[in-house]
């Protein structure tokens, strides 16, 4: 790896961190040694990156640093590419419409010799022959879920049999056949999914949900992690 995609590397190793980054493991990582570490951040704050931190501690990049737009790498470049190509097959209209732009940005931004990755990558995502349409204004979800706001809806389940549901939407997942709404049921006290083409009808409540969106969705993802656990519990016990 040349010097300077080290450099570039260490800043993106910081800004991505929750918390202080050893030159350890940041020399892991880049496959390089300590001592190269030692040096490039260095070299990085002469050139008055807010890097702090010492050696044997660790380092952060302070808050409101950020790179110019754009410099990508070409494995980055794919990633985006792959990324937006997946929502513009399964994505309700209005994401799909902009992921189709985000690829035309990408494309008239990046240098010429790097647009093939955006417009052929060597990756490539499965093609979607039906993806179920959604039973409701999937840009209004969003915008429900933004603003912590609850749903009514009428949910029909695999039985044909139609039940009426208050939920505190929590976030939209859009898998491999089908876009799911994950959100806490008051009908269950617990967190539930629901595949959205099933919503047969759906209404925007003004009424907020008692806690804060940020706090129900630590909880969500906290219920799924413990769920995954007991899930690979069960999984040893059977085996």
């Amino acid at each position: 790896m040349r010097r300077a995609d080290r450099l570039f590397q260490i800043i993106q190793i910081l800004r991505r961190a929750g918390g202080p980054v050893t030159a350890s493991a940041m020399a892991q990582e880049l496959e390089t040694s300590q001592r190269s570490v030692y040096r490039d951040i260095a070299t990085l704050m002469g050139q008055r990156v807010p890097i702090r931190g010492e050696a044997g501690l660790g380092y952060v990049l302070e808050k409101g640093y950020d790179l110019p737009p754009l410099m990508l790498t070409a494995e980055e470049i794919e990633v985006v590419a792959l990324g937006a190509d997946w929502v513009a097959g399964r994505g309700d209209p209005a994401l799909a419409r902009a992921a189709r732009d985000l690829i035309a940005k990408i494309v008239a931004a990046v240098p010429e010799r790097l647009r093939p990755l955006v417009l052929d990558p060597v990756s490539a995502t499965p093609p979607v022959r039906e993806f179920p349409r959604h039973g409701l204004d999937m840009a209004r979800l969003r915008e429900q879920i933004r603003n912590g706001r609850k749903l009514a809806l009428t949910y029909r389940d695999e039985q044909g049999r139609d039940t009426r549901r208050t939920v505190w939407p929590v976030t939209v997942g859009i898998l491999d056949k089908a876009s799911m709404l994950f959100a806490w049921c008051e009908l269950r006290q617990d967190f539930r999914s629901f595949r959205t083409d099933r919503i047969v009808e759906a209404a925007f409540l003004e009424e907020r949900y008692p806690e804060r969106p940020a706090r129900l969705k630590a909880r969500w993802r906290q219920a799924m992690a413990e769920e995954r656990a007991r899930e690979e519990h069960r999984g040893k016990v059977a085996g």
